[in-house]
Order: structure tokens, then sequence, then C-alpha cells
């Protein structure tokens, strides 16, 4: 199964996308979306749209998952990462594909096993799984990896105990 991890955000937006068969991951492709920083966000949105959208359309995935929003501080992030995340679930949707939503606490259960785990563990379990020779870069491409490995996990196993 083909799965499109995603961390959200308008300045930079990663994805990953992760082949799982059986119980083997590899890793397909991954990068980041990013956008200018004096664009008006309508434009943002719209650069993040079509980029998502080509990359759905060029790889063909199965299932698109999504970090959910972690709420801060500052509102002004959180909205901005939500109209982002908005842009995303349309891209899927608008390519007929499933979308799975999960939180920073759960990505990181699944993925280290510890749901308060540091980012730096997160990173070397990610680079641990897709057996690659050093973790990807920016933090939010292996953010993105690390949702889809997640998904990966949790979609197993509710398929076979649920």
């Amino acid at each position: 199964m083909l799965i499109l991890g995603i961390d959200p955000g308008t300045a930079i937006t990663g994805f990953g996308l992760v082949d799982f068969r059986g119980n083997r991951f590899s890793m397909v492709e991954c990068g980041c979306i990013r956008t200018q920083a004096g664009l008006p966000l309508a434009e943002r949105l719209q650069i993040l749209y079509r980029g998502l959208f080509n990359i759905i359309r060029q790889n063909n995935p199965a299932h698109v998952a999504v970090e959910e929003l972690f709420f801060n501080n500052n509102a002004r992030t959180a909205l901005a990462v939500g109209h982002a995340r908005g842009v995303i679930l349309l891209a899927a949707a608008e390519a007929g594909l499933p979308v799975f939503e999960y939180t920073p606490l759960q990505v990181k259960q699944a993925v280290v096993g510890y749901g308060r785990a540091a980012k730096a563990q997160v990173e070397y379990m990610v680079k641990t799984i897709l057996c690659l020779p050093s973790v990807p870069g920016p933090d939010d491409v292996a953010d993105a990896l690390a949702v889809a490995i997640c998904h990966a996990h949790l979609y197993d196993w509710e398929r076979k105990y649920i």
C-alpha cells in the first residue's frame, strides 16, 4: 500500500511517500513544498494545492495521512496551518483518496513507542524503519514520513483486530 504522509504548513509542507507491504517499509519519495513568506496567503495556498495535487497525480497513493493541528500559544500560526490542512484535504478529496488524520502523540506512539518522544527519537526511528542512510530534512519531511509510518501501523492493526 502506498501512503502519502503530510506534515502541513504554509511556509513548508513536508511530504513522504511510503510503500508498506506485509511488514516491510520502503520510502518511495519525500520532499517539501515551500512558499515564499511575502506572498499573499491565497497564493501560498494555491502553490501548496497544485504541488500536492501533482504529487498525488504522479504517484497515485492509496491513502493520505495528515498530521492533525497541534494547538500552541500562537493563534496566527495555528490558523495558517489550519488553512494549509484545508487545502491538503481538498487536494486529497479532489483525487478521490481517503484521508486519515493523526495527532502528534499518535505519530510518536506508533513510530517510537512513546507518545512524548523527542523529535530526535522520531527522526532516528524514521531513518531506521525506512533503512535510510541519514535523517531526511528538513524536519517537516521526517515528520511527514513518520505520519505515513504511523498510518501503516494503525491502519494495518485496525484491519486485523477491529
